[in-house]
Order: structure tokens, then C-alpha cells, then sequence
């Protein structure tokens, strides 16, 4: 209070004069004290705005230091995959055709089209000569673009047609290199999610260090370049980054639309690049419905996610030449069934405990239901014949159907349609991923389901989380991932080929949970520990352990990654190399080759020769041919197999000893049992099975070289490992 001093005159007459002296007293001491303020304020403004500035600048050198860490990651593990596959295959010291030999399970048919992008005069003509295509299948003309997913080799070739590279490096090492660019695309992507989850760049080198050290199960890169998951993978890894950002509350704008982006472009470039993407991308929208669903999202970004899916599916599918299966895929149901429960129930999340929980009963069926008809309708609109017998196999996969049919039971025994065995779990239990998982699992999950309880009984959603909350289950971004990996790991107990897409975020999710102090934060809370201050304890926790788990995994795993580099294998088959020699020289331009899809995809790569089928193990029109074709290794006689390869016009028909005389101890699986089943050629005697038949087995019998076998085909090349017959055109009866 600001003190006034003025005296009282005695004379009634000189009041007014003394008011108005004790007023300007006041006024002058108000400016005074008023200056005083002033000054401290202008004192305190510099210093305000130099924390700012060093605070920013604080910003600046974290994104700086943590972008650098994240793209070296992705180098040195793209310089390691280069390193490791030139001394797997002595890539560099070997010929043309040893070196288009690598490329393993008929992974090389890509690479194929990729030498014929470029051998054309020009790329428009070259994209024309695939979308109608007839030198590849026999009797067929194909569209390849469509039928093949082959928007890696168009773009490859084009970046490599304007760029001139042939000038500085050759085609096959362009073509390699930029799929172990997309793998440090694929580190850098989980790196930079498990950073801005914990908040630490220590979570992302944890995180690519799991990643490479559990490389066997986590890519597939080793089992042959081109297949179209190193293609595509990396993106979807993009998409699961810029998705984390999307959901992350403490984004300002301009992040978030980059996020939006980012996701938008990463989507579609992922439904472009496989053709399964929209199966991936199902299992990720039932993760974000779940997470709208239990309001643990705001729905507007809910709604901005589903303007992805919807607009990503459109222009795939114009893309795509207007592919039937992407209209009927669940994702496209999924997103329908959403929106028609959405417009229903407008005010299903209010209201006590209990009437919100059956009206999230109701939305599940309002939704469900309304996918599933929505599927049927397009069904019946468009028909798509590989989403029934994706029914069937599925059926016949968790046991509700039996079937003697060969192509069901030959994909059922593809080793990524199989269950996953113990020795997955026991590598990632030996890399210590897996222990730890658990632990962050269960932490998190739990403290989900308590944020779970709490939306449902009405309490609204927290947007300013801090340390000391210690509620690491209300952050959207971490629900995601929760839920992802726990979606994604119940498929990988069902079909080992989905832990190439759980595996990754495994080690991500992992790493940023042992690097958070959240996570620690959030066990405290429930233990309530009052003997040390449980902040200060979760960030020495947070510190402490990765350092501990990074110290050990370079001291076990750093030596073997070396050896695998120093290690000089050898890769070469020569009975393989002398066919395909034989194909090139002796067999004429026109010829069209019978055989397995692994070595039909190889002779394709490596001669250009018309074959009867391909190793497209997603088209029902190509395994029924390669059934066919498989009959050579059946209880069949001469004439009926010669029927069957003259339909598909057949030149040549390749037999392979491996397959023929497979002594694998593992019988239900070998390709001459599943065509004993499927041929009912097979008798079972007290719980035992045996094949029987009045004709002996094709390709044992035709190696006698006697009539009838004789009267149809002529040999005309052999070795240890495989026997190539011509076809006669012109049958020639001989007793």
C-alpha cells in the first residue's frame, strides 16, 4: 500500500489545495513504484526469452544429434547386408549368370523383368510389353504389372534410365543396392519411432541393435533380394512411424500434418508395392478401431487415419488396373462398417458404466455385421475366386474342414503358412528380447486396462500427461503398439511368415519401454515407494538398464556379427549352372519349360524361355498349372502326363532327383505325397499310410527308358540332379 502524507489545514478554505497536493504526492510515488515494476520487468523479459532461446537451441541439437544417430543406423546396417551378401555369394567375383543364380526361391523371376525394363528401347514401350504380355506363361497372355506387383522393377529402371547410371555402376548392383537402401529405410523408421516414444536416442540404438542381431527373423532379405516384402516392408515401417507421431499428444501442428503426411504417401506406396499390404493394413485399422472404440483417441484423428486407408485403396486400385481383390479385402468392410455404426450411434460414449459397456457390445456387432455384408455385396458384384479358396484354406488350416486337394495342402505346407516353432521364441529369448518384452508387455497392458476402466465410468481424456502421473497406458501412441504387437504375435503362433511383420516392432517396442521412464514411473505408482523418491529412481532405471542390456549384446553379439562378415562361404550349384547352360545353347528360342516354380523362376531369369508356370503361390490359375505340371512326380501313367504337359504346350519337362526321391522323414509334406492324396492313390493300414497305384511312379519309371515312356518323351539332357525330356510332337509307338 502506497502510504499518503499530507497534512490537514485548519482553514475549511484551504482543503481543496492540500487534496489536490496529497493527490499529486500519491500520483508521484505510484510512478515511481510503477518504474520500479517496469524495470523488473524488463529485467525478467531478457531472461525469459534467453531460456527460451537456449531451450530451443537445447531442441535443435537433440534432433540434430538423434536424425544423425538414426540415419547412420540405417547406413551401417545397409553397409553390413552388403558386406555379408558379397561374402555369402562372392558376389563380386563371380559371372553373370553365377550371379542372377543367388537370387534363391525363384526370387529371381523379378529381377527378370527388371533386365527386360531396361533392354527395351524405351521405357513406355517396355510398360506396354508387360501389361500385355505373352512370354512368360504358355498359352497366356498376362498382364505382369498387375499380375506380378511389379512397381519395384518399373521405378527401379526408370530412376535408372534418368539418372545414367550405367555410366558409374552396373544394373544387378543398382538394383541390390537400392533394396538394402529400403532395409536402412526399415532401421531408421524403428529407430526414430522407439526415440520419440521414450524420448531418449538410447531406445533407438537399442531398438536397431535387436533388429539386426535377430536379422533372421527379422527380414527376409537373406532368402532372395527382389521379394516383394524387402520391397514394401520398409514403408509400411515409415507408416508405423509417422502413424506413432499422428497419436502422440504433444505434437504441435505442423508435425502432426508432416506425420499426416507422411502416412498418407507411406500407405499408398505399401498397398502399391504387395499385394498382401491390405491384409497388413486390416490388422492395423482393427487396432485403431479398437483404440477409437474405448475412446482412448480423439476421433478426429481416428477419422483422418480412415481418409487414408479409404483414399489409399482408391488410388491402389487405379493403379492396380482396377484389381477385383481390393474392393473385397477386410479393410475396405472394416472401414464401411465403422463409418454405418458411427452414423447409429452418435452418443455411444456417454452414460454410466454399464450402458456403456453394451453399447460397445452393439458397435462391435453394428460394425462387424456391417463388414461382413458389405463383403458379401461386392463379392456378388465383382467375384473374386481367391477369396474363397482363401476361405477353404483357412478352414482347412484351424481344422473345421479336411481336403484332398493338392494346391490347399501344398500351400498349408509352405513354411509361412505353418505354426511357428520353439526355436523362435528360444533365439529371441537367447537375444534377451524376449524376457524383457514380456515385462513391458504386461506393464503396459495392465495400465491400459486401467485407463480402459476409467474412460468407461465417464472420466475425460488426459492430454497433459507428466513423469510424476506415472499412467504410461493413457498415451495413445504406446495403446497402439500394444495392441499391434500383441495382434501381430497371436498371427505369428498361427503362420511363421507374420513375425517378419512382429518381430521389428518387438525389438522397438521393447526398447522404448526399458529406456522410459514412464514405464518405471508407472510400476512405482503401484508399488507406492516411499523410500526413495520414485522420480529420481525411474530415471536412473531408464539410464541404467539399456546401458546394462547394450553392454551385453555387444559383448555376446558384436564378435559374431564380425565372423559373419570375415566368414568366406561358398555358394555355387553346378549342376544347376550346366542346365541352364544347356537351355542357352542347345535349346531353341521358342521352347516352353515344364518343371517345379522355384527352378521354372530361375530358368525364366536366366534364358528368357516361355514356361508353364511361376512361383506366385497367391494366383489359384498358376498353382493349378504347377499341379499339373507336378504330375510327374505321381503314380500316373506316360499318356496322361503327356496329356496334361501338351495342353500347356510343353517343349521340355525338367525332372529333379530332390524331388523325386525326397527321403524327407517329415511324409504328409513331400510334393509325391500330396499328390498321392490328391490322386487317392494312397492306403492307410492301422494308422499308417502307404501309396498304391497300377502305374509306378512317372519319374522313376520314365528313367528305365521303355515303352510307353519312350513313345512320348526323349531324353535329351541329364546330371545328378536333373533329367530334362523333350516332349514329342510326333508320338512314336515302339515296343
Amino acid at each position: 500500500m502506497t502510504e499518503i502524507r499530507c497534512r490537514r489545514s485548519e482553514a475549511v478554505e484551504g482543503e481543496p489545495a492540500e487534496e489536490s497536493r496529497c493527490v499529486s504526492e500519491e500520483e508521484e510515488e505510484r510512478r515511481e513504484s510503477g518504474g520500479d515494476e517496469d524495470g523488473q520487468r524488463e529485467e525478467v523479459q531478457p531472461s525469459k526469452q534467453k531460456s527460451a532461446a537456449a531451450s530451443f537451441l537445447q531442441y535443435l541439437l537433440r534432433m540434430f544429434f538423434g536424425s544423425l544417430a538414426a540415419v547412420a543406423c540405417g547406413m551401417l546396417y545397409a553397409g553390413y547386408l552388403s558386406g555379408y551378401h558379397d561374402r555369402k555369394f562372392w558376389f563380386s567375383t563371380r559371372q553373370e549368370l553365377e550371379r542372377e543364380l543367388s537370387f534363391q526361391g525363384g526370387s529371381g523371376l523379378y529381377y527378370h523383368y527388371y533386365k527386360r525394363m531396361l533392354a527395351a528401347p524405351s521405357f513406355d514401350r517396355g510398360f506396354r510389353e508387360l501389361t500385355v504380355d505373352n512370354r512368360t506363361v504358355s498359352g497366356q497372355t498376362i498382364n505382369a504389372v498387375e499380375r506380378l506387383f511389379l512397381y519395384p522393377e518399373l521405378i527401379t529402371s526408370f530412376i535408372y534410365r534418368i539418372t545414367d547410371s550405367q555410366d558409374f555402376v552396373e544394373p544387378v548392383y543398382f538394383y541390390i543396392g537400392t533394396v538394402f537402401g529400403l532395409q536402412a529405410l526399415c532401421v531408421t523408421a524403428l529407430f526414430v519411432c522407439s526415440w520419440a516414444m521414450s524420448g531418449t536416442c538410447v531406445a533407438g540404438m537399442l531398438a536397431a541393435s535387436w533388429f539386426v542381431i535377430n536379422r533372421q527373423d527379422t527380414s527376409k532379405v537373406d532368402q532372395g533380394v527382389p521379394l516383394r516384402e524387402n520391397w514394401a516392408l520398409p514403408y509400411f515401417s515409415c507408416q508405423v512411424a509417422a502413424l506413432t507421431g499422428f497419436l502422440s499428444n504433444n505434437m504441435g501442428s505442423a508435425s502432426e500434418m508432416f506425420c499426416y503426411l507422411t502416412m498418407s504417401a507411406s500407405t499408398f506406396t505399401f498397398l502399391l508395392l504387395w499385394e498382401h499390404g491390405h491384409y497388413v493394413l486390416f490388422v492395423q485399422g482393427l487396432c485403431l478401431f479398437l483404440l477409437d472404440s474405448l475412446d482412448l483417441v480423439p476421433h478426429r484423428k481416428t477419422a483422418d487415419i480412415y481418409k487414408v486407408y479409404l483414399s489409399s485403396l482408391f488410388l491402389a486400385y487405379l493403379f492396380q488396373f482396377q484389381n477385383s481383390s481390393l474392393l473385397s479385402s477386410p479393410l475396405l468392410s472394416l472401414l464401411i462398417g465403422s463409418v454405418l455404426a458411427r452414423y447409429f450411434q452418435r452418443k455411444m460414449k456417454i452414460g454410466p458404466l454399464v450402458a456403456r459397456v453394451m453399447k460397445l457390445l452393439l458397435h462391435f456387432h453394428l460394425v462387424f455385421t456391417s463388414g461382413i455384408t458389405f463383403s458379401y455385396l461386392i463379392k456378388k458384384l465383382f467375384p473374386v475366386s481367391s477369396s474363397d479358396f482363401t476361405l477353404k484354406l483357412l478352414e482347412v488350416k484351424f481344422g473345421l474342414n479336411t481336403t484332398t486337394d493338392f494346391v490347399t495342402n501344398f500351400l498349408l505346407c509352405q513354411d509361412g503358412l505353418r505354426a511357428s516353432s520353439q526355436d523362435l521364441f528360444l533365439r529371441l529369448t537367447q537375444t534377451s528380447v524376449l524376457p524383457f518384452y514380456v515385462l513391458v508387455l504386461t506393464v503396459c497392458l495392465l495400465s491400459a486396462l486401467q485407463t480402459v476402466f476409467r474412460r468407461l465410468s465417464g472420466q475425460p481424456i488426459s492430454t497433459s500427461l507428466t513423469l510424476e502421473d506415472g499412467r504410461i497406458g493413457e498415451q495413445p501412441a504406446v495403446v497402439y503398439h500394444l495392441l499391434h504387437t500383441l495382434l501381430f504375435g497371436f498371427l505369428t503362433l498361427l503362420f511363421d511368415g507374420v513375425k517378419y511383420l512382429w518381430t521389428p516392432y518387438v525389438c522397438m517396442f521393447t526398447a522404448f519401454g526399458v529406456c522410459s521412464p514412464d514405464l518405471w514411473m508407472t510400476v512405482f505408482k503401484w508399488l507406492k515407494l516411499k523410500s526413495v523418491h520414485p522420480v529420481v529412481l525411474s530415471l536412473i532405471l531408464s539410464t541404467a538398464v539399456p546401458t546394462i542390456i547394450g553392454f551385453s549384446l555387444w559383448r555376446e553379439f558384436y564378435p559374431r556379427v564380425l565372423a559373419e562378415l570375415a566368414d568366406l562361404q561358398e555358394f555355387y550349384d553346378p549342376d544347376l549352372v550346366e542346365l541352364i547352360s544347356w537351355i542357352r545353347s542347345q535349346a531353341p528360342a521358342p521352347a516352353v519349360f515344364a518343371g517345379s516354380p522355384l527352378l521354372l523362376g530361375t530358368i525364366k531369369l536366366c534364358s528368357g524361355s516361355v514356361v508353364t508356370s511361376l512361383p506366385i503361390y497367391s494366383d489359384i490359375n498358376l498353382l493349378r498349372r504347377t499341379e499339373d505340371t507336378y504330375q510327374v512326380y505321381a503314380m500316373r501313367s506316360a499318356e496322361d502326363v503327356y496329356k496334361r504337359l501338351a495342353a500347356q504346350k510343353t517343349s521340355y519337362v525338367i525332372v529333379e532327383e530332390s524331388i523325386c526321391n525326397d527321403v524327407h522323414l517329415r511324409k504328409g509334406c513331400r510334393v509325391k505325397d500330396l499328390l498321392d492324396i490328391a490322386n487317392r492313390h494312397v492306403v492307410h493300414d492301422r494308422s499308417h499310410m502307404y501309396s498304391f497305384s497300377k502305374h509306378g511312379r512317372f519319374c522313376q519309371e520314365i528313367k528305365m527308358n521303355y515303352s510307353p515312356y519312350t513313345n512320348y518323351f526323349t531324353r535329351v539332357f541329364w546330371n545328378r540332379s536333373y533329367h530334362v525330356y523333350k516332349v514329342n510332337s510326333v508320338i512314336s509307338f515302339q515296343y
